[in-house]
């Protein structure tokens, strides 16, 4: 708990810090020069809209693919990536609610808007979500092929979202951060969790009935 409440108090100065950078004029001139590089602007939709659905099926697949070889560790994995995008999701649009930040196409008529969007701009949603997802998976599977591919998909979403002008980059760096820091803390919390209560089994280990046996119980149940 002790981590946990020092990453809140250190998300909270954070969140102070960029809105006070957020009026400077680097944030804004980085976000204009990103957002006038046309030639990507198809990549940036196609990768932003991929987040939503990675994010959702990796957990979901993990999870049906553990339930179907009966896999207890990949289970438990599944439920960590799910809750640590929970925990990213309520923290992200917590955090919108407080710092209260128009989307810069707003502020700024000059930003080209590829796409619109309705809630507010800090921190970037599809950025955290997209981190929440590669550091969970990081952790959990510590292997270069899985490492590389994954940060580099997070680190395009966040790309995508500054070429598409719906967020400044102050606003992609807080997602960032705090979807890769919700996923740490998710992390170590579910390793604490399942250490105390002894690695149980999420999936119980039923009994095959043997076929003979199952042959004489529908025999039974024909001569009734």
């Amino acid at each position: 708990m002790r981590k946990f409440t020092t990453f809140i108090l250190l998300l909270g100065t954070f969140s102070i810090f960029s809105v006070q950078v957020s009026a400077q004029n680097a944030d804004i001139e980085m976000l204009r020069s990103i957002n006038s590089n046309t030639g990507t602007v198809g990549y940036s939709k196609f990768i932003s809209n991929t987040t939503t659905g990675v994010a959702i099926g990796v957990p979901v697949i993990m999870g049906a693919v553990a339930l179907l070889e009966r896999d207890d560790d990949l289970l438990k994995s599944a439920i960590c990536v799910g809750v640590s995008i929970g925990v990213d999701g309520v923290l992200t649009y917590g955090l919108k609610e407080i710092v209260h930040r128009p989307r810069p196409y707003v502020t700024y008529p000059d930003i080209i808007a590829y796409e619109t969007e309705t809630s507010l701009s800090f921190p970037s949603g599809h950025t955290s979500l997209a981190f929440a997802t590669a550091t969970t998976l990081s952790l959990k599977y510590p292997k270069w092929y899985v490492i590389v591919p994954s940060y580099f998909w997070a680190c395009s979403v966040g790309y995508s979202r500054m070429n598409l002008g719906v967020h400044y980059p102050s606003d992609v760096l807080a997602g960032a951060i705090l979807g890769a820091g919700s996923a740490y803390v998710t992390y170590q919390i579910n390793n604490w969790f399942w250490k105390k209560e002894g690695n149980k089994k999420l999936i119980s280990q039923w009994d095959v009935i043997p076929m003979k046996e199952l042959k004489n119980e529908r025999i039974e149940e024909f001569e009734r």
